[in-house]
């Protein structure tokens, strides 16, 4: 058994490159994680590589359009295996949903990285966003089936309930708080009124962020670039650790690692970190 829990992170970069000149390289440097889940990479492998470092094993699905999304899972130990084919045939899903499995001692994790579309409502690409929703919901139980220690990260761009977003009032008609995209997450995890939620309901995954944080405002991960969004905390929880049961029972720490002022961000997200006592 290893000495150290699995220490695995999650965060929607919004370009690497430009993330790096703002001081990603510094915050990974001293955060010492195992498995970096990165959304919005809009770089090439060759680039990932170059600004991690040789210490890093590196996979990257880049989306189909040059410049947009990007997904990619960085690592210290190379993963076994890799996939990234996911939803219909004919829906291009590149650049949004990345799988690897990964050995921490004798324990064997599934971890994907991905990226959901941030949608717009009564446009395509709100469409191509329930296109996703719904070949997640069709793959989450193979992933439980081929491990039962499985984790998806990422910038899954809804918040699922009240709790997760400051002014969640005035977004009900908006895409990331529609009733119809939250209905997916009582699928994932439960609704908020099952007695079962966030523990074995719906398709029995957990959201790791709520059950630590408990019944709380946020706490957020995401604030717009607009206005004093970060200064006042109006934020939204878009980012998430979802973990089957087996592999959310073994939580020993999670943190959010919001920057200590709005001109030392480097990034619109915050990264989400979790510890992992396999």
């Amino acid at each position: 058994m290893p000495s150290k829990p699995l220490r695995i992170a999650t965060v929607n970069v919004n370009g690497i490159r430009a993330a790096y000149r703002k001081g990603m390289g510094e915050w990974l440097e001293g955060r010492g994680v195992d498995v970096l889940a990165l959304q919005e990479v809009r770089a090439s492998t060759e680039d990932i590589e170059g600004l991690l470092g040789p210490a890093w094993n590196i996979l990257h699905d880049p989306a189909t359009a040059k410049g947009r999304a990007g997904v990619a899972l960085a690592s210290r130990d190379r993963a076994n295996i890799h996939r990234v084919t996911f939803g219909p045939d004919d829906f291009d899903s590149a650049g949004r949903w990345l799988e690897a499995d990964y050995e921490w001692g004798d324990t064997l994790v599934t971890v994907v990285s991905t990226y959901v579309h941030s949608g717009e409502v009564g446009t395509q690409k709100q469409v191509e966003k329930f296109t996703f929703l719904d070949a997640m919901l069709k793959h989450l139980p193979l992933l439980q089936e081929h491990n039962p220690l499985s984790l998806v990260l990422g910038d899954l761009n809804v918040g699922h309930r009240t709790l997760d977003i400051k002014n969640w009032r005035g977004n009900q008609k908006k895409a990331g708080f529609l009733p119809e995209e939250r209905a997916y997450f009582d699928r994932f995890v439960g609704a908020q009124d099952d007695p079962a939620y966030n523990n074995g309901a719906g398709l029995g995954w957990v959201d790791v962020g709520r059950r630590w944080a408990g019944e709380v405002e946020g706490p957020y991960t995401w604030w717009s670039q607009r206005g004093k969004a970060f200064d006042t905390d109006t934020g939204w929880r878009l980012d998430y650790q979802l973990a089957t049961a087996e592999l959310a029972a073994t939580v020993a720490d999670y943190a959010i690692d919001r920057a200590s002022a709005w001109d030392t961000r480097w990034s619109d997200h915050a990264p989400v970190v979790v510890d992992y006592a396999l």
